[in-house]
């Protein structure tokens, strides 16, 4: 159990700030995460690592000469958000562009996608490589779903040599995603870990059982079964990965054993003892194997095997110097070059001036009133949704929709303070609500809140037909980015019963009261279905079954913020309409 913190919900920046005081000759903090002190001479292609925390030494840890630039650096299990990403990109740019190379998390993608489509704009080059290693979370016939876990470290080893060589942008990503393509992972837990502040682990097993498929983010192994003696687990792990040999492979591997946050190394040595003759049994070479803790899932109990077919192009990249706070491998001394001047720009949002109508600044209020509702009933349920989360997932959803919402608050205290009308006071709402809280429900809600106070404006009190339309935008933005349907067990499956709901009866001549009202129970009705169904997008997806039973996170945490934030935002809505069919009648007579 993690026991030395102060608030929990600043573990993950506080542990961050120790980090880069402690290596200060290596690495500098910057918004976002942290890049390196040493600058190389002449420009290179930064390689950035990035994910959650509560995985070290990934990925700050990896920071140095031979390997990353710099690392994007979330909340605990939780995707940075996509403007950290740009920050430590704008911090670590040389010249040469820059690639992002995370595991293949539907928050990660969104976000470092999101990130590289700014960067791109300012005429930036940039590239993603994704990592999908564990073989446990998908078919082979499905390779591109699986999620990455310990084959990161592979795979940044091998990019960080290889744009340290002075290999180009292109050349980077082709070696990063060769590399992927020869990489295989499987893992096993025997304890789930414990978020700092929690009174109980994210899951449990049964006395002498273990969860075979593990994931890095606490999650649950695949299924359980029986905890064997250690020279079986070494037999099951071995022979998991060698049916999956990739074609053609040669017979000189990589190979990394590691514990996932409280295996002890004498305990991973005494697997290796099974392990390394089983796969110089088979005709391997073993190339510089790694045993200890390289990924890790906060203390979580557990291992997990690695195996990438080196070639004669991806073995010199393996074997190459390195020099990080977390791993040193030969002399790289002579890899680290002259120290650039910091920069003092970070890419953060810049002062704003804001223009609207007092109308429209009126209904700001309404709205602040309406997202400090859905503060108060998001801290409520914060324990309960993490427990739903836990499930099939991280666990990680209530903490994470708690620091959305307070950040979207306080933005929108500050931009209502500003004079902000509605809709750039949502707008500044939704761009604090992703970047704090991270995650694919992190960008989701934070792109939505933006569409809503986009079609909003600045200008007038939206009546009930401009309300459902800005219902519309939320859910089109967020279908649009999630690319989930009903059915898929998301959010978006209480979302699209909601807002067709609300557009249908408002059209139909409804009170907007009463058509929020039906419309939100819709969505709560929606949101309880999700108990039946098997998730086919997100985290939970390789847990498709353990999820059965349990209603989806997502659609039910949606469900009750929009239950709540109803009767503030169609009271005034409400006002409106009745004010301009006043206006209509007085017309009349006259």
């Amino acid at each position: 159990m993690t026991k030395i913190f102060n608030d929990p919900a600043d573990f993950a920046d506080e542990a961050l700030a120790g980090f880069c005081d402690l290596h200060s000759g290596l690495v500098r903090q910057v918004p976002g995460g942290a890049v390196r002190r040493h600058r190389p001479e002449q420009p290179k292609v930064a390689v950035l690592a990035g994910g959650g925390s509560g995985h070290y030494p990934a990925f700050a840890g990896l920071i140095g000469a031979g390997l990353a630039d710099g690392a994007v650096v979330g909340n605990i299990f939780t995707s940075p958000s996509a403007q950290q990403a740009y920050s430590v990109a704008k911090a670590a740019d040389s010249g040469a562009g820059v690639v992002f190379t995370y595991g293949n998390y539907a928050g990660d993608v969104l976000n470092f996608g999101m990130a590289s489509e700014r960067l791109a704009a300012e005429g930036i080059a940039v590239e993603n490589v994704l990592v999908t290693d564990d073989i446990a979370s998908a078919p082979p016939s499905e390779s591109a779903k699986r999620r990455g876990i310990a084959g990161d470290f592979t795979v940044f080893k091998i990019m960080g040599a290889a744009a340290e060589a002075g290999a180009g942008l292109s050349d980077v990503v082709r070696l990063g995603r060769k590399a992927n393509s020869l990489t295989r992972t499987i893992g096993s837990a025997f304890h789930g870990c414990t978020f700092p502040g929690a009174e109980a682990p994210l899951f449990t097993l049964k006395d002498k059982q273990m969860g075979l498929g593990l994931g890095i983010h606490g999650e649950p192994g695949l299924f359980d079964t029986d905890l064997p003696p250690a020279k079986e687990l070494g037999q099951e792990l071995v022979a998991r990965l060698l049916a999956e040999t990739p074609h053609g492979a040669g017979n000189r591997i990589a190979v990394i054993l590691n514990g996932l946050g409280s295996t002890k190394h004498e305990e991973l040595f005494v697997l290796w003892l099974t392990v390394a003759p089983l796969l110089r049994a088979a005709g391997y070479t073993l190339v510089m194997p790694e045993v200890g803790e390289l990924v890790t899932s906060l203390d979580m109990s557990g291992v997990s095997l690695t195996i990438t077919w080196l070639d004669e192009e991806l073995e010199p990249l393996w074997t190459a110097p390195a020099e990080t706070p977390a791993y040193r491998r030969g002399n790289a001394a002579l890899l680290t070059g002259g120290q650039f001047a910091e920069e003092a720009f970070d890419g953060g949002p810049v002062a704003m001036e804001f223009a609207a109508s007092p109308d429209s600044r009126n209904y700001a209020a309404s709205c602040a009133d309406a997202l400090e509702a859905a503060r108060n009933a998001l801290h409520d349920a914060e324990s309960h949704l993490g427990d739903m989360d836990a499930v099939a997932g991280d666990g990680d959803h209530g903490r994470g929709m708690v620091r959305g919402i307070d950040a979207a608050t306080a933005a929108a205290a500050k931009a209502l303070g500003n004079g902000a009308g509605a809709g750039d006071m949502l707008g500044a709402a939704g761009d604090a609500w992703a970047d704090k809280a991270g995650g694919t429900s992190g960008v989701l809600w934070g792109a939505g809140l933006r569409a809503f106070g986009e079609s909003l404006g600045n200008e007038q009190t939206p009546g009930p037909s401009e309300l459902a339309g800005a219902v519309t935008a939320f859910a089109a933005r967020i279908t649009e980015l999630g690319k989930a349907e009903i059915g898929d067990k998301t959010m978006v499956d209480a979302l699209l019963p909601f807002a067709e709901t609300f557009s249908k009866r408002v059209s139909e001549g409804v009170l907007p009261d009463v058509a929020w009202a039906e419309a939100a129970g819709a969505a709560t009705s929606a949101a309880q279905a999700t108990a039946s169904l098997r998730p086919l997008k997100g985290r939970a997806r390789p847990l498709a079954e353990k999820s059965l039973g349990t209603a989806d996170p997502g659609a039910t945490s949606l469900a009750m913020i929009f239950t709540v934030m109803g009767p503030h935002l169609v009271s005034a809505s409400s006002g409106a309409a009745a004010s301009a069919t006043a206006g209509k009648h007085a017309g009349a007579i006259a």
